[in-house]
């Protein structure tokens, strides 16, 4: 009985995360093979020689991973000593660092825009969903790796909590503080690696690596991995945000489509 439980939970986490890509277009680019479609390039296009080069990699890679499959995770045994810290490890943000003294008592992550139900979750309010926890390597674009445990609640499960998404919405975009946002698609919202991590190495996020939140979405290099969390809004263009390529890396040069 407890087995046949187990995977009557199972499938309908299965219907969930379909029912979620249907509703945000993205399942359409699964079932199509052209390169025009939303699930097989970057919100914003550019111009020449890098915007073919950036469509034709991410539509690679999308096709490969058609099938949501799990990035490799890793023994504890296999933890790198002294994960290191990159760019910014401590926001020079008067909000954050009141949050920060009051040992993030205070902070909350407000889940708005396309989403039926808007909400403001506490640390404590995340800390009690669904939890996962995986061992990881994170690629850095500057040419380190390091190896960690990250523990977190679904990003799947915190737009459900929110009551899901509307049939119009195409991208989250993810503010931090700093002055830092970045933006993803659903097919990376949904995939089951995708969390937002409180925890590292059974402790819980230590400053430099993002306290009190951070993105992990594995399948990507470093800089998508988006630290020190403020806020998430659905939405159905990245215009508006920055310079309106869809995060501020982009905004400056780097892929929008960061798969490692």
């Amino acid at each position: 009985m407890k087995k046949k439980s187990r995977n009557k939970v199972a499938e309908q986490s299965k219907l969930t995360r379909r029912q979620l890509m249907t509703r945000a277009g993205a399942l359409g680019g699964l079932l199509l093979t052209g390169c025009d479609t939303q699930f097989y390039k970057p919100p914003v296009v550019r111009d020449g020689l890098m915007g073919v080069a950036d469509t034709l990699t991410m539509a690679s890679q999308r096709m490969l991973m058609s099938n949501q499959q799990l990035v490799q995770e890793h023994d504890v045994s296999e933890i790198t000593p002294n994960f290191p810290v990159w760019n910014q490890s401590d926001p020079d943000d008067e909000e954050y660092q009141r949050l920060k003294a009051g040992n993030y008592e205070e902070w909350r992550l407000p889940v708005s825009g396309l989403v039926n139900n808007p909400i403001s979750l506490s640390l404590e309010e995340l800390k009690r969903m669904p939890s996962r926890t995986q061992t990881t390597m994170h690629i850095c674009e500057q040419g380190w790796s390091a190896i960690a445990q990250w523990t977190g609640a679904p990003l799947l499960s915190v737009l459900q909590a929110a009551g899901g998404i509307q049939p119009e919405a195409k991208y989250i975009m993810i503010d931090a503080y700093g002055g830092w946002y970045e933006g993803y698609d659903m097919f990376d919202v949904v995939h089951p690696q995708t969390i937002l991590a409180y925890g590292m190495n059974g402790k819980d996020l230590p400053l430099g690596n993002g306290a009190p939140l951070r993105l992990r979405v594995e399948r990507h290099c470093g800089y998508k991995q988006l630290k020190f969390i403020k806020s998430i809004q659905v939405v159905s263009s990245v215009e508006g945000f920055g310079r309106g390529t869809g995060g501020l890396n982009s905004d400056f040069g780097f892929h929008w489509y960061a798969g490692a």
